[in-house]
């Protein structure tokens, strides 16, 4: 983990996303995508006093949650899936000084894809994403003077959920993640809970 902050401070290999701006757009093709059970766990979370505000797990798994119902309760398919998303490391910017060392926040998640009717993961092991703020104004001068800590992570949030929305479109083009599957099952086990499965979706994401 202590890898992945360095990433995180250093600003490498993120995801640069615009966060609401296009929530109010056409939706972008996802095949027959309706999202079912939305969890978010924060197990093992990680970040630097050093250079970050912190916040409480809830605090955290409660803004990704509801980014994520934003964007995705838009899509209106005819088949779930459900989303298992783990937190592992944050930063949201304190104060530095401006252009010179402003720090950014970013956020790295962990997200396993579950097709409901097949009671199957689409992706065999989580995948990564490591995402910064929206980069404007404010974060070149750092949003660490401009922004409450609870304004970043509104915004951190709604960029991640957009990240998941970019990777699963990427993935749907590919290999077809949420085309019509002729013939698909019910769940593993039949008629499986609520509770159960977002036990299972929780266990995957940790």
């Amino acid at each position: 983990m202590i890898g992945r902050i360095g990433l995180l401070l250093a600003g490498l290999v993120l995801t640069a996303c615009t966060g609401a701006k296009d929530l109010s757009a056409p939706l972008v093709p996802l095949g027959n995508f309706s999202l079912g059970h939305n969890v978010v766990v924060a197990p093992k979370v990680q970040t630097t006093a050093t250079v970050s505000r912190e916040v409480s797990k809830d605090q955290l798994t409660d803004a990704l949650k509801m980014a994520i119902a934003e964007r995705f309760d838009r899509y209106e398919g005819e088949k779930d899936y459900h989303f298992g998303v783990s937190i592992e490391g944050y930063v949201l910017a304190k104060r530095g000084v401006p252009v010179v060392a402003a720090p950014k926040s970013a956020m790295i998640i962990r997200l396993t894809v579950w097709d409901d009717a097949r009671g199957v993961k689409l992706n065999a092991e989580p995948e990564q994403l490591t995402v910064l703020e929206t980069l404007d104004g404010e974060s070149i001068v750092g949003t660490g003077w401009s922004q409450s800590a609870e304004t970043q992570l509104l915004n951190l949030s709604r960029n991640t959920a957009q990240a998941i929305e970019n990777y699963l479109v990427k993935k749907n083009a590919e290999e077809g993640w949420f085309d019509d599957t002729p013939g698909a099952t019910s769940l593993e086990n039949g008629e499986a809970s609520p509770t159960v499965i977002e036990e299972k979706l929780a266990t995957a994401a940790d």
